[in-house]
């Protein structure tokens, strides 16, 4: 009897550490080393397109790890023929793509930019539960008719760790009824209740990422000018270029998308499953892919929704 009463017992211990295990799995808080010089990635076209207009800048902790760097993905065909996807760390891209939508309240625009990291590195301690290749990261920017930015989302591109931030500009009867006036707590990053474009002379928001992870630790306003002229930062000019783009990669003269066209990885970015999120959390989700990087297009035709829960 005793014995029975233990094993039973040990379940209620175990349970909790599994819970602790997952929560600081997503939410952890390693270190930041000092670093005397920052590195942006800014965005560079000679068009005067409100994607350029309104591209964000983009920090990036601890650069000298590659993992950290902005890249775009690229194909390359092996010996035997097979055909390897990465994210090349050395050409950055910026991905735009541009959706203007209508409701009750009247018409919009979203301005989304996807970027993409060679990977997020195994880690123990601290647990990266999110390990995989070719990851990457969705900042869209919601204007009015007159232009004007009113909302700020931000969302890896397997779905996780969604955010959205209103602007000055967002009416305050369009905040849901239980909005608080506080800092945002996203899975343990605080980002800003509120962001304001109009208290910047040349006003660019500004996309602090955490490294290994790439999470957006931060969100800020800043003047475009003051910082790519300050000694402080090193600014990589980074291309935009269409999403389209990445469904022709080169790869000695064949081309292949980014995105799986055909099977159960449809809509899925080739190469990039999460073994711990298939291992952990695939039951529980019903997804067995779940935490594996998507393309963010009409589910009519990836026959894979986006989505951003669990």
């Amino acid at each position: 009897m005793g014995l029975k009463m233990i094993k039973i017992n040990s379940r209620f211990y175990i349970l909790p550490l599994i819970v602790l295990f997952f929560v600081f799995g997503c939410a952890h808080h390693k270190k930041l080393t000092v670093e005397h010089s920052l590195t942006i990635y800014a965005a560079q076209d000679d068009s005067d397109s409100l994607l350029i207009r309104y591209a964000p800048l983009f920090l990036a902790y601890d650069f000298q790890k590659t993992y950290n760097r902005i890249g775009k993905p690229e194909a390359r065909k092996n010996e035997d023929g097979k055909i390897n996807i990465f994210v090349n760390s050395e050409k950055p891209v910026i991905y735009t793509l541009e959706r203007a939508f209508s409701t009750s309240r009247g018409s919009y625009t979203n301005l989304i930019y996807r970027v993409h990291f060679p990977k997020v590195p195994f880690s123990l301690i601290p647990f990266n539960l999110t390990m995989g290749n070719n990851v990457g990261l969705l900042v869209v920017i919601t204007l009015d008719h007159q232009q004007n930015p009113l909302l700020v989302s931000t969302v890896h591109t397997c779905g996780c760790y969604l955010a959205i931030v209103p602007t000055t500009s967002l009416p305050k009867s369009a905040l849901p009824e239980c909005w608080k006036e506080e800092p945002l707590n996203v899975y343990g990053e605080v980002l800003p209740e509120v962001l304001d474009f109009r208290e910047k002379e040349n006003s660019r928001l500004l996309v602090h990422l955490r490294p290994q992870v790439h999470r957006v630790m931060n969100l800020e306003i800043v003047d475009d000018q003051k910082i790519k002229a300050s000694p402080n930062f090193m600014i990589i000019p980074t291309p935009l270029a269409p999403v389209e783009k990445l469904e022709k990669l080169a790869a000695n003269g064949d081309n292949v998308g980014f995105f799986y066209d055909a099977g159960i990885l449809k809509g899925h970015v080739r190469g990039s499953v999460k073994p711990w999120e298939t291992m952990f959390l695939s039951l529980i989700s019903l997804d067995l892919f779940v935490g594996a990087d998507k393309a963010y297009a009409d589910p009519q035709k990836t026959e894979n929704p986006f989505y951003t829960c669990l």
